[in-house]
């Protein structure tokens, strides 16, 4: 009994920390109270890389000198100003420019609706051909996160065309989605495939709850895609999913799996160390409150280590727990 109600109220925090996370008005209040701000970034810090892209690029060139691929994200969602997006796109080509040109084996990845989807669909592709154009003269992979599911559809279109002239371009499918092995059947193959849990809140007619039902849904989707040709991301930090999955044999060049930074190393350096490819997702910029939020939700006990960092005044170097 004591178990049924602690996975309840777990099930109630989750839900309750997505809201907080969509609170405008809570985030404007973290944003304008400098001491809270302080107190919270200094939480993010585990698992946000800094506010700078230099921050970013730091972090991932001391993982890939530890043997981690890496994935890059300027954090950004949902945004409404024209000249915001046109900001978004230029950070992210610097970005490009400078995997480029330090010749770093490297991904980026991003929201459509941080470069236009919130505006107008063709902004968002219009701005996605540019990413995507400088992305292959510089060698780095592009992947489109997903986000609510909403705006799936429109992100499964803008992906489709943009990946028929660019192979370099991936894109992300949420196992929790109930419209997802569809979404998979309908991608040309091959192509690049991350497979996530899913972090939004969505109703029950759209998505599957967390529960074995949804660690077999995952499974599912993962042997799919390798049956149709496509490099897949194993995005998932669940060991009993990667257990499953590892005891199937399901190993080779075209999977890899890919963690979010400072989230389990040492699950990731055991995959590593047991000769897996490893990926670790890292992110920058000043949206870090609505990634922190996120993070914590999707796996509670997250919020004990907030906690502790809230109180700590020692810097916290994620990268120095890989091995």
């Amino acid at each position: 009994m004591y178990q049924d109600q602690a996975l309840d109220l777990e099930k109630q925090f989750t839900a309750a920390l997505k809201s907080i996370a969509r609170r405008s008005d809570l985030k404007s209040y973290v944003e304008q109270t400098p001491q809270l701000n302080r107190i919270l970034r200094h939480a993010a810090a585990r698992f946000v890389t800094g506010e700078a892209r230099q921050d970013g690029l730091d972090a991932g060139q001391k993982l890939i000198a530890k043997g981690y691929a890496i994935s890059l994200e300027y954090i950004g969602e949902n945004t409404t100003d024209a000249s915001e997006c046109e900001a978004a796109v230029k950070e992210m080509m610097t970005l490009i420019d400078d995997f480029g040109q330090k010749g770093t084996p490297a991904r980026v990845s991003f929201d459509l609706s941080h470069i236009g989807l919130s505006l107008d669909t063709e902004l968002a592709f219009s701005n996605l051909m540019k990413l995507a154009e400088q992305a292959q003269r510089a060698g780095v992979e592009l992947f489109i996160s997903m986000e609510e599911s909403s705006k799936t559809g429109q992100i499964l279109s803008v992906y489709k065309r943009a990946a028929s002239i660019y192979p370099n371009v991936g894109i992300t499918l949420q196992a929790q989605l109930k419209r997802t092995p569809q979404d998979l059947a309908m991608l040309a193959s091959p192509c690049r495939v991350r497979i996530v849990k899913g972090a939004y809140q969505e109703s029950d007619d759209r998505s599957i709850p967390r529960s074995p039902a949804l660690n077999e849904r995952y499974v599912e989707l993962v042997e799919s895609s390798i049956r149709q040709g496509h490099f897949v991301s194993i995005a998932t930090h669940d060991e009993q999913i990667i257990k499953t999955l590892l005891d199937q044999g399901l190993t080779g060049s075209n999977i890899e799996f890919e963690m979010l930074y400072g989230i389990r190393p040492d699950l990731s350096s055991r995959l590593k160390a047991a000769g897996h490819p490893v990926r670790i997702y890292l992110t920058y910029g000043q949206e870090w409150y609505l990634y922190l939020c996120h993070r914590i939700a999707e796996y509670p006990p997250n919020l004990f280590q907030a906690v502790i960092d809230l109180v700590s005044n020692e810097e916290i170097e994620p990268v120095q727990s890989y091995n």
